[in-house]
C-alpha cells in the first residue's frame, strides 16, 4: 500500500483511525532549520475533531510529539519522526460494519483490494490519517514562509447551494482572516447560512459537501516542470488523495471553457518599479505549462457529503447478500471546515518538494528568489 510522497521533502505515513497512533516519517529537510513544535499543533488543533457542534463529536486532544531528527529546536538532517496517539476510540460503534459494507465508502473496494480490512473507523482509508500531512504539511510551510515567504490560506468557499461572495481582491491573507468563525469562511453572512444548513443536516442525521478555495501568495516563478511533474498535476494528485475529495480545478478550471483565447488569456506586463513580469488577470491560477508563473496560485477542491449517514440505507454484506444499514458511531455532518487545513498542508508539500528541488537543480535561481534566512548564514560550515 503506497503510503510516501514526495521526491526530496519525501513524507510516509502511517496508522489507522482506531490504532494505537497515527503519524508521519519527513525526509529530505535540511539541517539546521528551526522547527516550531507549537506552530505544528496549531495546524493539527485547526484539523481536530470535537472543535465545534459542525464537526464529529469525537474528542481527541491530538497532541504531536517529535521522535525524532530534532535537536535544541532545529532539524538535524536526519528523518523527522511525528506521531499522535488515538485516545478516544470507541470500536463497539463499528461492530455491524464487520460484515456490512457503507455505501459510498472506501469499505466495499478496500475489501475487494486486500481481502481483508479494519472495519472500525474506517482503518487506513479514515480522515484520521489526514493528522499526519497536516504535521508534515506544517514544516513544509513554515520552511516556505521562511525561505520564499510563500503563504497558502484556505477557506470554505461553498456549502451545498450557499456560495460565499468573496471577490479575488478579497481573497482573505492570513488564517486567521478565515478562523472569524467555525465555518471557515470569511464571508459571515454566508457563513451564518452555512452553518445553519450543517446544523440541519446534523439534525437529520444526514450531510452535505461543498468547496474550498486557497490561494497561495507570494509563490516565485520557476517552481515545476512540464509534461509528468507539472505543479498543477502533483498538487491535483495531493489534493485529490484526501478522504472525500471529488474535484479539482486551478484557476479558472471549468468555467474557462465559457471563454475565448481573447478573454481568458492572461495578458504579460512589466510591473514598474521591480521590473517583474507580471499578468493583468490571472485565469491561469499562478500556473503556466506546469510552472509556477509568479502569480497567486488558485485552486479549488470539492468535497462530496459524508458517506457515513445516520439514515437507513440499503448496501451489500460482505458475502454479496443485499441488506439495510444503520450506521452508528461519530461524525462529521460536513467535512468542510475540519478539511480547510488538509487542503493547505497538501498544497503546502508539494511546493516545498517543489522548492527544494527546483533550489537543488539551479542554485542561482535561489539566489534570486529566496529570502536566505539568517539560520542559513548561522549555520558553521
Amino acid at each position: 500500500m503506497p503510503s510516501s510522497w514526495g521526491k526530496i521533502f519525501k513524507v510516509s505515513t502511517f496508522g489507522e483511525s482506531h490504532g494505537e497512533a497515527v503519524g508521519v516519517v519527513v525526509e529530505g529537510v535540511p539541517a539546521g532549520i528551526p522547527i516550531r513544535l507549537d506552530e505544528i499543533q496549531k495546524d493539527l488543533n485547526r484539523r481536530r475533531p470535537g472543535q465545534s457542534k459542525l464537526t464529529t463529536p469525537r474528542d481527541e486532544s491530538d497532541t504531536v510529539r517529535v521522535l525524532s531528527g530534532v535537536f535544541e529546536g532545529k532539524t538535524i538532517g536526519s528523518p523527522i519522526a511525528l506521531i499522535v496517539n488515538n485516545q478516544n476510540t470507541i470500536s463497539k460503534d463499528y461492530e455491524n460494519l464487520r460484515e456490512t459494507f457503507r455505501p459510498s465508502h472506501a469499505d466495499y473496494t478496500y475489501q475487494t483490494k486486500y481481502g481483508f480490512r479494519a472495519h472500525v473507523g474506517g482503518g487506513r482509508s479514515s480522515v484520521r490519517e489526514t493528522i499526519a500531512r497536516v504535521a508534515a504539511g506544517a514544516i513544509a510551510r513554515m520552511i516556505l514562509e521562511d525561505d520564499l515567504g510563500v503563504k497558502t490560506v484556505a477557506w470554505v468557499d461553498t456549502i451545498g447551494t450557499i456560495s460565499s461572495e468573496i471577490a479575488e481582491s478579497k481573497y482573505p491573507q492570513t488564517r486567521e482572516d478565515v478562523d472569524v468563525n467555525e465555518v471557515r469562511c470569511p464571508d459571515t453572512q454566508a457563513a451564518d447560512k452555512m452553518r445553519s444548513l450543517i446544523l440541519q443536516m446534523k439534525e437529520a442525521g444526514d450531510s452535505v459537501g461543498g468547496i474550498i478555495r486557497s490561494a497561495s501568495y507570494n509563490l516565485p516563478p520557476g517552481l515545476g516542470d512540464p509534461v509528468y511533474d507539472k505543479l498543477d498535476g502533483d498538487i491535483a494528485k495531493a489534493i485529490l488523495s484526501i478522504p472525500a475529495c471529488k474535484g479539482f480545478e486551478v484557476g479558472s478550471g471549468f468555467s474557462g471553457t465559457l471563454l475565448t483565447g481573447s478573454t481568458h488569456n492572461d495578458e504579460f506586463y512589466v510591473e514598474e518599479g521591480s521590473g517583474r513580469v507580471r499578468t493583468r488577470t490571472n485565469n491561469s491560477g499562478g500556473l503556466q505549462g506546469g510552472i509556477s508563473n509568479g502569480e497567486t496560485l488558485v485552486v479549488r477542491a470539492a468535497f462530496k457529503p459524508t458517506s457515513t449517514i445516520f439514515k437507513k440505507q440499503n448496501t451489500v454484506n460482505i458475502d454479496g447478500k443485499e441488506t439495510t444499514l444503520e450506521a452508528k458511531g461519530r461524525h462529521d455532518p460536513c467535512v468542510l471546515p475540519r478539511a480547510v487545513p488538509i487542503v493547505e498542508a497538501a498544497i503546502n508539500l508539494v511546493l516545498v518538494d517543489a522548492y527544494l528541488y527546483q533550489r537543488a537543480m539551479n542554485p542561482q535561481w535561489f539566489q534570486k528568489w529566496a529570502k536566505i534566512p539568517d539560520y542559513y548564514r548561522d549555520l558553521k560550515l
